[in-house]
């Protein structure tokens, strides 16, 4: 049975040109041929479990942290229509995206557009005009929202023009890194202050031990989506050297090998590395307090790396561990183009005025 919750595909086949009214409602951008998806998402009050003992008041896209994986092609047209489900204001900022002819969809309070009142909804529309490992986060109150709240998710936009080594790729993982404050996790509308103390890190909203083994097989050709959503990350993976080849999105011209790769908040790299090398690897951020639990290490940013061949000792600290294959979105990461929620990821919902009577939305994808 599926892990993924609300998924959605585009349809197979032949694309059928978008209409010339179609593209000039965008301010005359996009090319001739393309998809449009429409998707529909919510914002939800929440409780998240990030750490054994730890828990964190969150808002959270489609009752989640992260929020759904959006993957579309270069030059598909996107349309998200955003519903607050919470008590207070936010927006869909889509991080990476030139909003090229479509300014007003950038998703800034006061600048772009007003912000979206709880009950109230707003539509996004545009042009996927950039390739790569992109965002969407909320641009309200950044410094809470996003870097205490859970407010981010990943959206992949694939080039038409891949290079080569993209083609080499079996598998593929999403790591978005953030930080947590526990003294004002319960309380809405609290935190997000310069000298802020941050007790807690995560990989996609867990800390070590509740992260999960991301498990390949030698010969597998791996790219790690990195993201820096809240905190600076220096990423390592033990036993194995990996070839940095984007950075935010893009192809870089000279790629590089690292065994340590520096994020700065809101950066993204994208990083390949051959499996080569069968054992059980450490993968870690590098900052050492951020691989504790409010002091307590081990905890934090760590996952480890289980290559299939190799046999779980009595004495191995996730021995047994009840296996989430979708943690990394590694199975969304393989069914095209759509919008993926994931049930592992979901926060417990806290009831309001606002949500009453109100259900899920999900995701759909159509050609035009």
């Amino acid at each position: 049975m599926s892990l993924t919750m609300g998924k959605t595909r585009s349809a197979t086949g032949t694309r059928i040109a978008l209409a010339i009214a179609a593209t000039a409602s965008l301010g005359g951008v996009g090319p001739a041929w393309s998809e449009t998806h429409q998707f529909q998402m919510t914002i939800e009050e929440g409780e998240k479990e990030v750490a054994p003992g730890f828990k964190a008041k969150v808002w959270a896209y489609n009752g989640q942290v992260p929020g759904p994986l959006i993957r579309v092609e270069e030059g598909d047209t996107v349309e998200v229509e955003l519903t607050n489900m919470t008590t207070l204001a936010h927006t869909i900022h889509w991080h990476g995206t030139y909003q090229t002819g479509t300014w007003r969809n950038d998703g800034v309070p006061d600048v772009t557009q007003q912000a979206v009142q709880p009950g109230d909804s707003f539509t996004y529309k545009f042009v996927a005009d950039k390739p790569g490992s992109l965002w969407y986060h909320c641009h309200v109150n950044v410094p809470e929202h996003v870097g205490l709240r859970g407010m981010w998710g990943p959206m992949i936009v694939d080039p038409k023009e891949p290079v080569a080594i993209e083609n080499e790729v079996t598998k593929e993982a999403i790591l978005m890194f953030s930080g947590w404050n526990e003294d004002v996790a319960q309380t809405f509308g609290k935190g997000g202050h310069p000298t802020e103390k941050l007790s807690y890190f995560s990989i996609n909203g867990q800390s070590f031990p509740n992260t999960q083994p991301l498990r390949v097989k030698e010969g597998d050709v791996l790219r790690l989506r990195l993201y820096a959503t809240g905190i600076e990350t220096a990423f390592h993976l033990h036993g194995h050297d990996m070839l940095v080849t984007h950075k935010d999105g893009l192809p870089l011209d000279s790629p590089f090998w690292a065994d340590v790769v520096d994020i700065n908040q809101g950066e993204r790299y994208d990083v390949i590395v051959r499996m080569n090398n069968p054992g059980r690897w450490i993968a870690h951020d590098h900052i050492e307090h951020h691989v504790s639990n409010n002091g307590k290490a081990p905890g934090g940013a760590v996952m480890i790396v289980e290559y299939d061949s190799i046999e779980d000792d009595d004495w191995y600290v996730w021995k047994d561990k009840v296996y989430d294959p979708n943690f990394y979105y590694t199975q969304s990461l393989t069914e095209g183009s759509g919008l993926f929620n994931h049930k592992g990821f979901e926060a417990q919902k806290i009831k309001n005025d606002e949500s009453k009577g109100r259900g899920r939305s999900r995701g759909r994808s159509e050609s035009n």
